[in-house]
């Protein structure tokens, strides 16, 4: 069975070490904390210095990598070799050959970002068979709040579910844009402490008024006052508030009522987990579907479906994003 992030690094934390580590997928954020893992923890800061190796995919070859794999480490103890950007090596399914090769000393590993190798080659089985191969797979939308709660719960700190709510539409998929995000929140606050939105406004930056959560319950209520309220501030500040990245996490509301409206299971705890949001925003898409028949959600995302388009320019002559902002909220709310 295939180890998981978290066994792999409870692991190396234990000292249990696995000869060789092929770290590959299109999450970067896994990939690099395990490897950053490695060469912090397993050398100390004197053995380091002779004992490990890092180095680019881009700047060696195989044989290289394998020349390095294979020697001894001074003093005892182990040899760490780290290539770091792997996908840029070339012919890697040839390092097959080498591995066996590799004393029981070495730790070698792969940081093989963006790409994956074939599982069924024999370089992908062999790795298997003597170390770890790890796939990072990139987080959904609807998994960030979940992996935002636990990083917190981890480090001592809870955080209300609009807080965790601001920071997952404001920040998006990029863990590592994530995380630093929350070491701003986890230096400025005290431990234990429960995050909520104003922690956010203060430490970060995100308007706990002016946000696309809010934007999209204001559209849900059909409040058309405080929705264009926000569409003016999201016109007034674009860089921050970008038409195209608000299009798309509407488009992703509305697909929500629209799974309200065709759920057959009404139940609260049914309906955070086919929407993939906290039980606490149930009731808010439940009022959003009341709002909105099936006929309006399709016409909608129609609506998303045309600005997200003209975002990127297609169609949108000469008209300021603020102006193409308040088009998209008219045709939304009527």
């Amino acid at each position: 069975m295939a180890l998981t992030y978290q066994q792999i690094i409870s692991d190396i934390h234990q000292k249990k070490y696995a000869p060789v580590y092929f770290l590959m997928g299109e999450e970067p954020y896994f990939i690099d904390m395990i490897s950053d893992t490695i060469e912090e923890e397993v050398l100390d800061e004197t053995e380091k210095a002779f004992n490990q190796i890092v180095v680019y995919g881009r700047d060696v070859d195989i044989e290289t990598v394998a020349t390095h794999a294979r020697s001894f480490s001074m003093m005892g103890g182990y040899m760490v070799v780290i290539v770091k950007e792997a996908q840029d090596l070339k012919n890697i399914e040839d390092f097959e050959s080498y591995l066996d090769t590799i004393p029981p000393t070495t730790i070698l590993v792969f940081d093989y970002k963006y790409k994956k190798l074939d599982k069924r080659r024999a370089l992908a089985k062999k790795i298997e068979k003597m170390g770890v191969l790890f796939e990072s797979k990139k987080l959904y939308d609807n998994n960030i709040p979940g992996w935002i709660q636990g990083y917190l719960s981890d480090k001592g700190y809870g955080i209300t579910p609009k807080a965790t709510q601001m920071l997952a539409d404001y920040l998006g998929t990029d863990l590592h844009k994530i995380r630093n995000e929350l070491e701003k929140l986890i230096i400025a606050l005290p431990k234990p402490k429960k995050i909520d939105d104003e922690d956010v406004e203060r430490n970060i930056g995100i308007s706990k008024d002016y946000n696309v959560f809010e934007l999209q319950n204001a559209i849900g209520r059909r409040d058309v006052m405080k929705a264009n309220r926000i569409v003016n501030y999201f016109g007034d500040n674009v860089k921050e508030n970008p038409l195209l990245v608000t299009a798309i996490t509407l488009y992703g509301y509305f697909t929500k009522i629209l799974k309200v409206h065709y759920a057959t299971d009404s139940s609260s705890s049914a309906l955070a987990a086919a929407l993939g949001v906290n039980p606490f925003f149930v009731s808010d898409y439940q009022q959003a579907a009341r709002n909105y028949s099936i006929a309006d959600c399709v016409r909608c995302i129609a609506v998303l479906r045309e600005f997200d388009l003209k975002a990127i320019g297609y169609k949108s002559g000469d008209v300021s994003e603020k102006d193409l902002y308040r088009e998209m909220l008219f045709k939304l709310l009527h």
